[in-house]
């Protein structure tokens, strides 16, 4: 049997039992984006499988990145980008960076300032500028959990399976089922 990983800090360890492949693939994700390359990895699988302590363990492992989360909430499916909003809210202190058209897109979206609807395109263009302002300082690490429930959110289109405001700041795509 493989033996456990273990990682945490804080008095607080997480351990993972079996879970060696899944981890060596969070571990060459990380390291690309410390090393300045962008990455989306989804994970996908039933419910109870281990998703979410996988995440858990990717941020824990990171503690030298910003780690930026959204997590999907069935009553908030309808409301246009919500989930964007909670991964972009700890970003805000970034949005005076963004050239005017692409501020001015994100603060009306999040309800900041009064204007008429801008473009989801623009939208998409725009959290990719303040994606890209946040990581300039240290590597950004964005964890979206229950994409089925924040694609609507974050702006159906195309993208990475709904996640479109956010996909497209992902070069590389790679599927990975964790083991069960």
């Amino acid at each position: 049997m493989a033996a456990p990983i273990a990682v945490g800090s804080s008095g607080h360890e997480l351990i993972l039992r079996g879970r060696q492949q899944e981890c060596a693939v969070l571990a060459r994700l990380l390291e690309g984006a410390r090393a300045g390359r962008s990455g989306v990895l989804v994970l996908e699988g039933e419910a109870g499988v281990g998703k979410t302590a996988l995440l858990e363990y990717a941020v824990a492992s990171a503690p030298d990145m910003r780690a930026v989360r959204a997590a999907g909430v069935e009553s908030e499916m309808e409301l246009a980008f919500a989930a964007l909003h909670q991964l972009c809210v700890p970003l805000l202190e970034w949005l005076d960076r963004l050239p005017g058209p692409q501020r001015d897109a994100l603060a009306i979206t999040f309800g900041l300032r009064e204007g008429a609807v801008p473009d989801r395109s623009f939208v998409r263009l725009a959290t990719l500028g303040l994606l890209s302002e946040a990581a300039e300082e240290r590597p950004l690490a964005c964890v979206i959990e229950r994409r089925a429930m924040v694609g609507p959110c974050l702006g159906a289109g195309t993208g990475v399976r709904g996640t479109s405001a956010v996909g497209g700041a992902g070069r590389d795509v790679v599927r990975h089922p964790p083991a069960e």
